[in-house]
């Protein structure tokens, strides 16, 4: 088992990198045990079922979509990690303020995840969503120029959920690439 330092938050991001990779190909974190007063999140792992899966993959597909920090850091566990994109996160508390800088450069949000794989406490998930960053308010999240444009990012994720279906470790790579507003896929 590898334990994260406590300072991880805080290093820089080649040790970050160094530690998550060291940990991820242990196999393994250290993980807390979910506080037994946590109330469940359904369904638990094992995911035996197709229909297990997808309903975790829904759940997660709705609560981003509200682009509402609270809501959507509330379904990781405590102690959660997280590698995104190069970013390199670990506890609920470094996820929320992750999410608060992300949305504040992306409006008009809009996201689908679709089911990959699953297999025990585990499930891999293929995703695109949209967004628009406003002229001189950067990039977003993903790279490239972005001032005034809309863009969409294809990736992928994997995760794993500790006893009480907490999502304690998301490892997500995506692209993102320009389009126009008539090439849009994803719209209410």
């Amino acid at each position: 088992m590898v334990a994260l330092p406590k300072n991880f938050n805080d290093l820089e991001v080649g040790p970050k990198s160094k530690r998550y990779m060291d940990a991820a190909e242990a196999g393994k974190l250290k993980w807390k045990p979910p506080a037994a007063d946590l109330p469940d999140r359904l369904p638990l792992p094992p995911f035996k079922t197709k229909a297990q899966a997808l309903q975790k993959v829904k759940a997660a597909e709705d609560a981003w979509n509200t682009r509402d920090p609270e809501r959507v850091a509330a379904a990781y566990s405590a102690d959660t990690v997280w590698r995104n994109r190069d970013e390199f996160l670990h506890g609920r508390d470094a996820v929320r303020a992750f999410l608060e800088r992300k949305w504040a450069r992306e409006s008009r949000y809009r996201l689908r995840k679709h089911l990959w794989a699953h297999s025990g406490r585990r499930i891999a998930v293929r995703f695109e969503y949209e967004y628009y960053c406003e002229e001189g308010e950067g990039q977003g999240e993903g790279e490239g120029g972005g001032g005034g444009q809309w863009r969409r990012a294809h990736g992928i994720e994997l995760w794993e959920f500790d006893d009480k279906g907490y999502m304690r470790w998301r490892d997500m790579s995506a692209n993102d690439v320009p389009i126009a507003e008539s090439e849009r896929r994803l719209v209410d």
